[in-house]
């Protein structure tokens, strides 16, 4: 069964129809009401060139009313079409019958039967076909013909007032032809009008339903650009741009301002320097939200050479990814050997310190040994010490999950940095969710200690530290952020390595553990920096502890 709230397409025709033959009326009435002007202004000029007598008078008083109430019932006419009183097929039939009676009125005003105007009849029939469906064009026909044949004979009959042109009787037989011959002209005009007014509307309705397929295409079309996630831009040879999808604007960062950039170049410098139809290219470009990393393909557009297509992906989380991986085999690898050579070096090194002792116990009395074998004891304490940092890194514990409340975490470790003397005179904001999950609490505190004291050491006195947390729907994220922005972009891939500092006395190893620990908890973490956004370590972890991969210390 068909419901009640779907579309009547017939309906909707005959909404179409009946607005296209109230425009048409519009027009055929304005045309009327110019034809008739003209002809009250004929008259006039008429009266006004001639001395005024009363055969004068005689001869177009009857004329000159006739024409002044047709002028009137158009305007009259008109105006009803304008206010929407009159519509439909009845305002058509009064239309036709107006032109009938202006037709039989230029007529019987410039001769009666051997009127040289009588083609104007045609113009009634004409616009029949135009305004109504068959058999409106023959009624029109017939009406035509019956107007004509009866204002012929009332003149013939001198019932009207014979016309200042009709001064000589017409013969019989060619009154009898006139008529015919009228008649004749009006049906065939009939058949003719009608034919190709169908034609039209059969033209007209294939039109409409191209438009309709081509409207609901150009619709497809904006779905399809709007949906796609690849940004693409069209432009001219010179890099005008002519458009651009929603995805580049969201990718590039020109959608906030509203405004459209007016060159390719602005958006992505060196683009027109692609060849068309080459291999894909990456490009980085410098967007609003930071360096981005671009797939791009530039074509030529089909039947357009002064044109060119780019469409382009965003690649910048992908590259990220990927340099995420080889860090992780890099360290997986370099951790694997440097857990075995510091396991081999742990054994001498305690026999060393041992051997340090019992030489620091026997130089009791001689001052200058006592006091290298304690230099001894504490250089090996201090490599011991590094070593068992190393191994943490090598061979990290495997994480004890629990659900904790990573906020209250948070606002811990935060109490106990406070006491810190980095922390001094440091502007330090929290901004953290309510965020619950299944973590080691040790461990992350260790992640978030490194951090955080790295952060405020970059900030320095005056200097500003921001830690948020928040829940997304991959899990509990936290941001580090520091206003200091001073890791240069060279050294943004090889933060995470181990002994790699920038500070001096630093170990080296802090991120490098933290980034095991993240990673044995099955989660990411990253860092971005410059000079105008600052530095954000972004850590993000996964829902639960089922989501953690197998941890790298247990090899």
């Amino acid at each position: 069964m068909q419901s009640s709230s779907a579309p009547d397409p017939s309906g909707k025709f005959r909404i179409r129809r009946a607005s296209e033959l109230g425009v048409k009326l519009i027009w055929l009435t304005a045309f009327r009401t110019v034809t008739t002007t003209l002809l009250l202004a004929a008259f006039a000029l008429r009266l006004l060139s001639q001395p005024a007598t009363d055969e004068l008078v005689r001869q177009n008083t009857v004329p000159f009313v006739l024409i002044g109430s047709i002028y009137l019932l158009t305007v009259v006419f008109g105006l009803l079409l304008r206010r929407g009183k009159l519509a439909g097929t009845s305002a058509a039939y009064f239309q036709v019958l107006g032109d009938i009676l202006l037709a039989s009125t230029l007529v019987y005003i410039t001769g009666g039967a051997e009127s040289p105007f009588t083609f104007t009849y045609s113009i009634a029939v004409i616009a029949s076909a135009i305004l109504l469906e068959p058999p409106g064009p023959f009624i029109a026909a017939v009406a035509t013909s019956a107007s004509f044949g009866a204002l012929a004979l009332l003149i013939r009959l001198d019932v009207l007032v014979r016309p200042a042109l009709d001064a000589v009787d017409t013969p019989t037989n060619r009154f009898v032809f006139l008529l015919a011959s009228n008649a004749l002209a009006q049906f065939l005009i009939a058949a003719l009008s009608g034919y190709v007014s169908r034609q039209l509307r059969t033209a007209g309705g294939k039109l409409s339903v191209r438009e309709a397929d081509l409207q609901k295409l150009a619709g497809l079309q904006r779905q399809i650009l709007a949906a796609m996630p690849s940004g693409l831009i069209t432009c001219m040879a010179n890099g005008t741009i002519t458009f651009i999808n929603r995805a580049a604007s969201a990718i590039l960062g020109t959608g906030s301002n509203g405004a459209k950039p007016g060159n390719v170049e602005e958006l992505i410098p060196g683009a027109l320097k692609f060849v068309p139809g080459a291999r894909r290219s990456e490009v980085a470009v410098s967007t609003k939200e930071g360096r981005r990393i671009l797939g791009l393909n530039v074509t030529r557009l089909e039947g357009k050479e002064d044109s060119l297509l780019i469409v382009f992906q965003d690649l910048t989380e992908l590259r990220r990814m990927e340099d995420q991986l080889r860090r992780i085999d890099h360290l997986a690898a370099l951790g694997g050997v440097a857990a075995q050579l510091a396991h081999e070096i742990h054994n001498p090194l305690a026999s060393m310190r041992g051997s340090a002792q019992l030489l620091a116990a026997e130089a009791a009395e001689h001052e200058q040994s006592r006091r290298l074998a304690k230099i001894l004891i504490r250089e090996s304490d201090r490599l011991t010490s590094l070593l068992e940092g190393f191994l943490r890194f090598a061979r990290p514990p495997p994480p004890a999950f629990r659900d904790c409340s990573l906020t209250q975490l948070i606002a811990e470790t935060m109490d106990l940095l406070r006491a810190d003397p980095l922390t001094a005179g440091v502007d330090v904001e929290l901004s953290l969710s309510e965020v619950s999950a299944n973590f080691d609490p040790d461990q992350i505190r260790q992640v978030l200690l490194n951090l955080i004291r790295n952060a405020c050491t970059a900030a320095g006195a005056g200097g500003k530290v921001r830690v948020s947390l928040e829940r997304t729907a991959a899990g509990p994220v936290i941001r580090v952020w520091d206003s200091a922005g001073s890791i240069p972009e060279s050294h943004l891939a090889c933060i995470f390595d181990p002994f790699f500092t920038t500070r001096e006395g630093g170990s080296g190893l802090g991120l490098s553990i933290a980034h095991s620990i993240i990673q044995a908890h099955g989660g990411m973490i990253q860092v971005s920096s410059s000079r105008e956004s600052g530095t954000q370590f972004v850590v993000a972890l996964p829902i639960s502890s089922g989501a953690a991969v197998a941890n790298p210390g247990s090899r």
